[in-house]
């Protein structure tokens, strides 16, 4: 992943809650080794549909199944810096659009998400407090592949 200096809802950006990052990596062959790794981390973000903005909530996967060498699993930021796999983003638990509410039916559950997406979309694009942010799987600009635009 890569954290972006600014907030750009095109780049899909994530904002992370630190304190939940988890992973696990393993080692494969012999000569010249590789390693998977696996986790995943309380996340928010934004998304945009029909022109509505949305804040969602919800666990992302964090994923790679070639890293050339290992991760320092204890720090955070060097977990998410890894070259990771987003294809399936964040898995949305809940989702506020300023009028409706969905997700989870439990109230306690609605209770918090609600508690952290209603200010986090009345202060679009802010980060909400206690989340670091912003983090994508897409690469910088500057690091697109020849002849690509």
């Amino acid at each position: 992943m890569n954290r972006e200096t600014r907030f750009l809802i095109s780049r899909r950006p994530f904002a992370i809650d630190l304190s939940t990052v988890t992973a696990a990596q393993r080692q494969h062959g012999d000569g010249d080794p590789f390693y998977s790794l696996s986790g995943q981390a309380n996340a928010v973000w934004y998304r945009r549909h029909n022109g509505v903005t949305r804040a969602c909530i919800g666990p992302l996967m964090l994923f790679r199944h070639h890293l050339p060498k290992p991760v320092n699993l204890d720090d955070p930021h060097d977990i998410l810096s890894a070259d990771l796999d987003g294809r399936y983003g964040g898995d949305c638990h809940g989702r506020w659009d300023g009028e409706r509410y969905w997700g989870a039916q439990e109230p306690k559950v609605m209770k918090r998400h609600l508690s952290v997406l209603r200010p986090m979309l009345a202060n679009y694009p802010s980060l909400p407090v206690g989340y670091d942010g912003w983090w994508t799987f897409q690469t910088r600009p500057t690091e697109a592949a020849p002849g690509t635009c």
